[in-house]
């Protein structure tokens, strides 16, 4: 059963300064001069971060886990990125993803990891336009990673999902949300029909991203340099990573990003993808809803709601996600 009374909220540990994770830096990488920190700098609810710079002119990326499951986090990704790393040299993909260099032993257990820093900025998917540049960049390099092989995840020990399996989690997922009445019927019953075709859910899992946004993206003028952000990572349904640009992308940015998409891709990106990942960018409100009530956040479940009651309105003439 679940408690009705409200629980109190963990006890926030104070974030460690960029001058203690400059300290883990060096003791991580030997002969590390750190001479400055840099931007990004800062803390998140799962790690500490500060960028470096060293002597010889390099920048570094240096994270600390705030809790024993973000280090069991980090560990799983860094175990990951090594793995990326060497498929991405050796098949010469199109982008390039954080290489760990070095780990510092923390006191209160797990390790900081040190990486030398991406080149690039995060993509400003508001301002892409159709064509042949960075949308269709992002296209292919998304391709890319759905063609590297899914055993790279299995080996790693990463959760593997078929097509059965992500369509029954989302089906969990969603009467979660609909015991809270807060979604909107008209949104809980064209999810559901979505569901219910099976034409959505004959699909091939493939290595994913899982969790990938703006910020996860980095780009250097029309293309794509790296991703970052693993921390989410399996094998699933590979329209996971495109509904976030659905969602936001102009709409002749998305048509040049899946059509550079379906070109890198063996099976063509077929297999309703473009339907599933539509499905998903609504449900991400959801799942936003669903954040804000776990966490006890009234401007997160306001916010929701409201969002929801917005895609409620604007499709309620709309076809189906999935037509007949």
């Amino acid at each position: 059963c679940v408690s009705q009374t409200p629980s109190s909220p963990a006890p926030q540990r104070i974030p460690r300064s960029a001058i203690v994770l400059a300290a883990l830096a060096a003791a991580a990488i030997p002969g590390l001069d750190v001479v400055a920190t840099r931007h990004p700098r800062g803390a998140d609810d799962d790690v500490d971060f500060t960028g470096l710079l060293d002597a010889a002119g390099d920048s570094w990326l240096v994270r600390a886990p705030r809790s024993a499951s973000a280090g069991a986090a980090l560990e799983s990704e860094s175990a990951l990125l090594r793995a990326l790393a060497t498929v991405i040299d050796r098949e010469h993909l199109p982008f390039d993803v954080m290489r760990p260099a070095g780990f510092a032993d923390l006191p209160e257990g797990g390790r900081a990891v040190v990486s030398r820093a991406l080149a690039g900025h995060s993509v400003d998917v508001f301002s892409l336009t159709g064509g042949p540049g960075l949308a269709a960049s992002l296209g292919m390099s998304l391709a890319a990673l759905h063609e590297i092989e899914a055993t790279l995840a299995e080996d790693v020990g990463l959760p593997v999902y078929s097509a059965a399996d992500c369509r029954t989690r989302l089906q969990a997922e969603i009467d979660q949300m609909a015991q809270t009445s807060r979604v909107p019927l008209v949104l809980l019953k064209r999810w559901e029909r979505a569901l219910e075709d099976v034409r959505c859910w004959r699909f091939r899992s493939t290595f994913v991203h899982g969790d990938l946004q703006a910020e996860r993206v980095l780009v250097e003028g029309a293309d794509v340099v790296a991703f970052t952000g693993f921390t989410a990572s399996h094998v699933g349904d590979p329209a996971i990573d495109l509904a976030w640009l659905l969602a936001s992308a102009p709409e002749d940015a998305v048509e040049s990003i899946l059509e550079a998409y379906a070109l890198g891709r063996v099976e063509g990106g077929s297999g309703m993808l473009v339907e599933r990942a539509q499905l998903l960018s609504e449900v991400a409100l959801g799942r936003w809803l669903m954040h804000g009530i776990r966490h006890q956040d009234p401007v997160v479940t306001a916010e929701a709601e409201e969002m929801l009651a917005d895609l409620a309105d604007a499709v309620a003439e709309a076809p189906e996600i999935v037509e007949a």
